[in-house]
C-alpha cells in the first residue's frame, strides 16, 4: 500500500480520527491474525462475530490503525460504514497510481484459474499483485487493490457477484485498464433466476469500462460475445475458432493435460499445460489474451503457460497414491465444471487402463432447475462411460439413469459412507471428488487419500511379495 497518514485516510473516508496521527504502510486486513506492521484493521461486524472485539489483538501484531463504527481505545477512524470507507480508500489509492495496469476479470467458471495463470505470466514482466484464492467480493477486491504501491506494475482483480450491480460498483472503484468476461454459465442461477440475468450481471464488467480500456471476451457461450456492443474501445476475443483474436489449434490431451498451439496476431507458439482438463485451454487463452493486451510477447506467454502450476487449493489437484489417481476438484461445483471434470476423469482412466470413480456431492445455487441439472450430469456420466457414479447426499444425479446400466450407481447419504468403496478399487483406478464448497468435499478427499494408503498396496510392493 502507498504510505498515507491516518489523518489523510480520515479525510478520504469521511471519518473522525481518534488518537495520534501515524503513517500507514500496509494494506488493510479483517482477520486480526493477519495484521502486520503498519497495517489497518477493519472492524467488520458479521453474523457470528464483531471485529471490534479483535482490535487489541490486531494492534499487538503490528496494526497501527483501525476502521471502526464504535470508538476504540486504540487509534481508530470512526465511520458510519467500514465497508463503504474501505471502498473510498481503495478508490483514492487507485487514482494515485496512474501508471498501474489493472486487469479485472469475471465469469461463471474459470476465474481463479485464469487469475493464477495470468499472474504467472505477468510476474515475469513486472511487480504484480493478485488475490489469494478467490478473494473476489466487496471486501477482497479493495483489499487486493490496496496492496499495490508505486512499484506495482500490474494488478489482477477477480470479481464475483451475488447481486445485480456488484461488478459495476467494483469497476467504479478499480477503473480497470482491461475488463474480461470468460463465460456465462449456470453457476449462481438460483440467485439471479436465469442465465440471461447472470449474463446481464457479468456484462457490467464491459459496460463499466472507459473508452480507452480494452475489453476481452470469450467465445464459449451464446451471451459473452454479444457484450461487444457495450464497449466502444478496443476489443479482443479468445476461443478455439478461426475468428478469435487469441486462439488454440491442434489441441491434444497427454496424461490429462492439454497441449496446443497458441495463435495470436504475433504468430504461433507451442504450449504444454501442467494443469489437467480440456477446459483449461479456455482459461489459458483468456490469460494469454490479457497478457497480449499488456504487451507480453507470444514466446513469453507460451513459456509461462507451460510452466504454471495452480496456486489455489482444491482445483483439479492430482495426487497419485498406491498407483491410484485422486483428482481433488472440491473447491466448488456447477454443471459446466462437473462436466469438464468428468471428461478429464474419463481421459485419465483410459490412459491408465483402470476404472473411473466419480464421487459427486450436491451443486448449490441452481434454483428451480437444480433437479434437472443434477439429472443431466448423471446422464452425461453414463454417456461418457464413467464406471462408478457415487452420489453422496445427492440422489438426483441418478434420477434418470437405469439401475442396470453400464455405469454402476452408488447412492450414499454421508461422506463417511464413501470410504467403504475403497476396498473395491485397484491399481490404475482414477477417482474424482467434486461438490459445491458448502459440502466440504476437501475433507472427503483427505479421507480417501488416507484410506487408500492404508488399504491398497502399491504395485511395487505386490511385485516384491510375488518375487518372494
Amino acid at each position: 500500500m502507498i504510505a498515507l497518514k491516518a489523518s489523510e485516510i480520515a479525510q478520504v473516508v469521511g471519518g473522525e480520527l481518534k488518537g495520534s496521527d501515524v503513517t500507514v504502510t500496509s494494506a488493510p486486513v479483517f482477520n486480526s491474525t493477519q495484521a502486520i506492521a503498519g497495517s489497518i484493521f477493519l472492524a467488520l461486524k458479521g453474523e457470528k462475530s464483531d471485529g471490534h472485539s479483535y482490535i487489541s489483538d490486531a494492534f499487538t501484531r503490528g496494526a497501527v490503525l483501525a476502521l471502526v463504527t464504535t470508538p476504540s481505545h486504540e487509534r481508530c477512524i470512526v465511520v458510519p460504514d467500514v465497508l463503504a470507507a474501505l471502498n473510498k480508500l481503495a478508490t483514492f489509492v487507485r487514482r494515485q497510481l496512474k501508471d498501474l495496469q489493472v486487469v479485472a476479470l469475471t465469469g461463471s467458471q474459470g476465474k481463479t484459474t485464469t487469475k493464477d495463470l495470468l499472474n504467472h505470466i505477468l510476474e515475469n514482466l513486472g511487480n504484480t499483485v493478485a488475490p489469494a484464492g478467490n478473494f473476489n467480493n466487496e471486501i477482497g477486491t479493495p483489499i487486493t487493490l490496496l496492496q499495490c504501491d508505486e512499484k506495482t506494475k500490474f494488478c489482477i482483480l477477480e470479481m464475483g457477484a451475488r447481486h445485480m450491480g456488484d461488478i459495476a460498483l467494483l469497476c467504479e472503484m478499480a477503473e480497470p485498464n482491461i475488463g474480461m468476461v470468460l463465460r456465462v454459465g449456470t453457476a449462481h442461477i438460483g440467485e439471479f433466476g436465469s442465465a440471461e440475468a447472470v449474463a446481464k450481471t457479468k456484462s457490467e464488467m464491459i459496460s463499466s469500462l472507459s473508452p480507452d480500456a480494452i475489453a476481452i471476451l470469450g467465445q464459449y457461450d451464446d451471451f459473452t460475445p454479444k457484450m461487444s456492443s457495450l464497449h466502444t474501445g478496443k476489443l479482443l476475443t479468445f476461443g478455439e475458432t478461426t475468428s478469435a483474436d487469441v486462439r488454440a489449434t491442434d489441441v491434444e490431451i497427454r496424461e490429462g493435460r492439454p497441449h496446443f498451439d497458441l495463435v495470436t496476431s504475433a504468430g504461433r507458439a507451442a504450449v504444454g499445460l501442467r494443469i489437467v482438463g480440456i477446459h483449461q485451454v479456455a482459461n489459458a487463452l483468456a490469460a494469454a489474451a490479457a497478457a497480449t493486451a499488456l504487451g507480453a510477447t507470444i514466446d513469453q506467454i507460451a513459456v509461462a503457460l507451460s510452466t504454471a502450476d495452480l496456486r489455489s487449493k482444491w482445483r483439479m489437484e492430482i495426487d497419485e497414491i498406491s498407483n491410484l489417481i485422486l483428482i481433488n476438484d472440491s473447491y466448488n461445483s456447477s454443471p459446466e465444471s462437473v462436466a469438464a471434470a468428468l471428461r478429464t476423469l474419463v481421459l485419465f482412466a483410459q490412459e491408465r487402463g483402470g476404472q473411473s470413480w466419480a464421487f459427486l456431492g450436491k451443486m448449490h445455487e441452481l434454483g428451480e432447475s437444480s433437479a434437472d441439472h443434477h439429472a443431466g450430469i448423471g446422464t452425461l456420466a453414463s454417456e461418457l462411460g464413467i464406471d462408478h457414479l457415487v452420489c453422496i447426499g445427492a440422489p438426483e444425479y441418478s434420477s434418470k439413469l437405469a439401475l442396470n446400466g453400464a455405469t454402476e450407481i452408488h447412492l450414499l447419504e454421508k461422506r463417511e459412507d464413501a470410504l467403504q468403496l475403497i476396498t473395491e478399487m485397484s491399481a490404475g483406478d482414477v477417482i474424482l471428488v467434486k461438490a459445491s464448497r458448502a459440502e466440504k468435499f476437501e475433507e472427503l478427499a483427505l479421507s480417501i487419500s488416507a484410506e487408500i494408503s492404508r488399504l491398497i498396496k502399491p504395485s511395487s510392493e505386490i511385485d516384491e511379495e510375488e518375487e518372494r
